[in-house]
């Protein structure tokens, strides 16, 4: 592994009693946001808020709620209302199934929807018109996954995908668990998943640089707990992975939240989940700032509206603040 950039950030300006707010860790923020840009709450009283995708088309946010098993739907003006029950996987034995709904989603160049299905342990397709879904693959060699969690599509089609164990009441020591690893992974459409990296604890949020040639990943092993990055050639095959950034100095007894979901933005900039918020950095690992949601941790975010919108998801609620920057890639 190469470098990292720890970050002594105090932990202070993290306490649990602090409203949602927006730190500014270097002037280079101004870029990103305007400095009196503001957090507005859109939806609340969801039991876990996890991996948003704007809908164009709809002109609406999706969200997974994976305990409730739940997608739900936000639109300006009408607010949240439930969009696809179950999300995931219906039935499930609660002693052995610890989220049964979708985690992870995004949205194909067809128009459909692909999902990080964690109580079907599989990554499906859904078309949002019929609601019909199809799984697109749900082994590895033979063997089910544990518990998708996140995914990113490239240009061509392919996704990359991980796969924890969160899924599962008992973590790695599930019954259900048939593979030895949790895995990073790469999938073609008609083809097998390709294992990339069986060699993380917690592997969780992915997302890929705009020329897709590095892929980026958030580790959410508090022992390990960082943004990794792996050079992609151009068949999409990964190299070594390097510590891009080290979250432990950001951990503390008070710090909400861990490194999880991320997305990049058209310029490179990332915005990750992080202990204490969301993180925003430069593609050098240069920190800009920190948006916190008080005692919440913030698990996911995407781009939306114009492309020029923040909506986070923050444990049972989410966020929304305005950029000065355009998250959609051409």
């Amino acid at each position: 592994m190469g470098g990292a950039l720890a970050v002594p950030l105090a932990t202070k300006a993290w306490a649990a009693d602090l409203p949602a707010a927006i730190r500014r860790l270097s002037p280079g923020l101004d870029r990103v946001m305007a400095p009196n840009a503001a957090i507005e709450t859109i939806a609340s009283g969801i039991q876990w808020a996890e991996g948003p995708v704007w809908l164009p088309d709809q002109k609406a946010l999706l969200f997974s709620d994976p305990p409730a098993n739940l997608i739900r739907r936000w639109q300006a003006g009408r607010g949240a209302a439930p969009f696809l029950s179950p999300s995931g996987a219906p039935g499930t034995d609660p002693k052995l199934i610890r989220e049964p709904g979708s985690n992870g989603l995004a949205l194909g160049a067809d128009g459909a929807l692909r999902i990080a299905d964690s109580g079907t342990r599989a990554i499906t397709r859904l078309d949002l018109a019929s609601k019909r879904r199809t799984v697109l693959v749900d082994r590895y060699r033979g063997k089910r996954f544990n518990s998708p969690n996140d995914l990113a599509i490239a240009r061509s089609g392919m996704i990359y995908f991980t796969d924890p164990p969160y899924g599962l009441v008992d973590g790695d020591a599930s019954p259900l668990k048939e593979l030895d690893h949790n895995g990073v992974y790469r999938w073609a459409p008609g083809g097998e998943a390709m294992l990339l990296d069986g060699t993380l604890s917690r592997p969780n949020g992915v997302a890929l640089a705009p020329d897709e040639r590095t892929l980026y990943l958030a580790v959410s092993d508090k022992d390990v707990a960082g943004i990794y990055a792996y050079p992609l050639d151009t068949a999409g095959d990964v190299g070594d992975r390097r510590l891009l950034f080290d979250a432990r100095p950001m951990l503390g007894k008070d710090v909400p939240g861990i490194t999880d979901g991320m997305k990049v933005a058209a310029d490179g900039t990332l915005f990750c989940s992080a202990p204490g918020g969301l993180l925003i950095m430069t593609p050098e690992a240069e920190p800009l700032g920190l948006i916190s949601a008080g005692d919440r941790p913030i698990a996911n975010c995407c781009f939306g509206e114009d492309g020029r919108t923040l909506f986070m998801t923050a444990s049972d609620r989410v966020l929304r603040v305005t950029l000065r920057i355009n998250g959609w890639r051409a």
